[in-house]
C-alpha cells in the first residue's frame, strides 16, 4: 500500500507543477483535464499526508518513553494517535479501491412493468414519481425522454434522463427487477398480489465514448402518443432509431420537433451501447454473463416493497427500511449508501486477495 500512496503523491505533484507550465496554461482542453484529475486526487494525497503526520507523531511520541520526564505525556497521545492511524489506515484502503470510470456520468433511466399486468404498471409510475422526487431533494435536473402510459394511471414505459455530474454513482445499484406486494384497489378478496418492474440505470455515452455507424441505423418516424397538444398529435415528431448490428431499438416522442426527438434516441442508443460493452467486459472479467435487469419475473429480485407491512428490502445487502411511504417519496439515501459502502467494501476484500 505505501508505494501506491507514494505513486500517487508523485502523480499529484507532477499536476501541480503542469498548472504552472505556460505551454498547457495555454491549452483550456488541457487544463480542463488536470483540473478534474487533480480534484479527483486531491482528497486521497490530503489524507496520505494526514497519516504520514500521524506517524511522526507517533513515531517522537514512542521515542519519548524511554524518557522517564516525558514518559506520561507520551502515554497519553499514544493510544489516541494508534486509533488515528488506524482509522487513516482503513480510509486509505478504501480511497484505493479502483473507482468506477463511469461515476461521474449523468444517467439515463428506463422504467418497464414486467410481471403482474396492470397493477405492474401502476407500480412503474410510482417508481418512476420515487425517482424524480429523489433528484428534487438532490436538486438535480431530470427530463423525460420517452413516456408512454397504459391509460389506467400506470405506464407501459418511461425513459428519463438524470442531468447531473456523478448521478450515476448513486444511482447505478438500481438496475434490476423491483418487486410489489401489495393488495390491489380492485381486489375484492382482499388477497396480496405480486408484480414486478424492471429498472435499467444507463451512464451517458459522449460520442467519444461510443462510435455509431450512420449506416448501422434505420430511422423511422411516427406520431407521438405523448400529451403535447394538436402540433405532435398530427405531426410525425417521434423518432424510433434501430442499431443493426445489437438489435437495439430507440425511441422517443417527448420533444416538440423530429430534430430534439433524434437527438434524445440517440443519447439513449449511446448509452445502450456503452451498457451493453460495459456488461460484455465484466462477462470476461468474471467468466460469466449477467443480465442487468434479468426477465422480469417474479422470482427474480433485487429489492422487495411489501405494502402492508410499510417495507422495503433489499435482498442484495440484506437491508429492511420500515418507512414505505417515505422511501416512495424519494427518502432513500440511507438504501443508496448502504448498497455503495456494500460495493466498495467487495471490491476492498477482491483487491486484498489479489494482492
Amino acid at each position: 500500500m505505501i508505494l501506491k500512496l507514494h505513486e500517487i503523491e508523485k502523480k499529484f505533484d507532477a499536476v501541480e507543477a503542469d498548472f504552472n507550465d505556460m505551454g498547457i496554461v495555454s491549452n483550456p482542453k488541457e487544463m480542463q483535464r488536470l483540473g478534474k484529475l487533480r480534484s479527483d486526487l486531491e482528497p486521497i494525497v490530503m489524507t496520505i499526508r494526514e497519516y504520514r503526520k500521524v506517524l511522526d507523531d507517533l513515531s517522537q511520541a514512542e521515542e519519548m518513553l524511554s524518557d522517564p520526564e516525558m514518559r506520561e505525556l507520551a502515554q497519553e497521545e499514544i493510544e489516541p494517535l494508534r486509533s488515528k492511524r488506524t482509522d487513516l489506515e482503513a480510509k486509505l484502503k478504501t480511497m484505493l479501491v479502483p473507482k468506477d470510470p463511469y461515476d461521474d456520468k449523468p444517467v439515463i433511466v428506463e422504467i418497464r412493468p414486467a410481471a403482474g399486468g396492470d397493477e405492474a404498471g401502476l407500480f412503474a409510475n410510482e417508481l418512476f414519481r420515487m425517482y424524480t422526487r429523489y433528484c428534487e431533494r438532490q436538486r438535480w435536473k431530470v427530463s423525460v425522454m420517452d413516456h408512454e402510459e397504459s391509460g389506467i394511471g400506470g405506464l407501459s414505459r418511461v425513459v428519463f434522463k438524470v442531468d447531473q455530474i456523478g448521478a450515476y454513482s448513486q444511482l447505478k445499484f438500481e438496475s434490476g427487477v423491483h418487486r410489489v406486494q401489495r393488495v390491489p384497489a380492485t381486489e375484492s378478496q382482499g388477497r396480496i398480489h405480486t408484480s414486478t418492474v424492471t429498472v435499467a440505470v444507463l451512464p451517458e455515452a459522449d460520442e467519444v465514448d461510443v462510435y455509431i455507424d450512420p449506416k448501422d441505423l434505420e430511422i423511422s418516424t411516427f406520431c407521438s402518443s405523448s400529451a403535447g397538444g394538436q402540433h405532435m398529435q398530427k405531426n410525425e415528431t417521434a423518432i424510433r432509431i434501430i442499431h443493426r448490428p445489437s438489435g437495439i431499438v430507440s425511441t422517443c416522442q417527448d420533444e416538440r420537433s423530429q430534430a430534439q426527438n433524434k437527438i434524445r434516441a440517440m443519447e439513449v442508443l449511446r448509452a445502450n451501447l456503452l451498457k451493453m460493452r460495459m456488461e460484455e467486459a465484466q462477462a470476461e472479467r468474471s467468466g460469466m454473463r449477467k443480465g442487468q435487469i434479468g426477465t422480469g419475473d417474479r422470482s427474480e429480485k433485487i429489492r422487495t416493497y411489501n405494502f402492508p407491512e410499510s417495507r422495503i428490502t433489499d435482498h442484495r445487502i440484506k437491508l429492511t427500511i420500515h418507512n414505505l411511504g417515505a422511501f416512495l417519496d424519494g427518502d432513500m439515501q440511507q438504501m443508496l449508501d448502504g448498497l455503495i459502502q456494500d460495493d466498495q467494501a467487495r471490491k476492498l476484500a477482491e483487491d486484498e486477495e489479489a494482492a
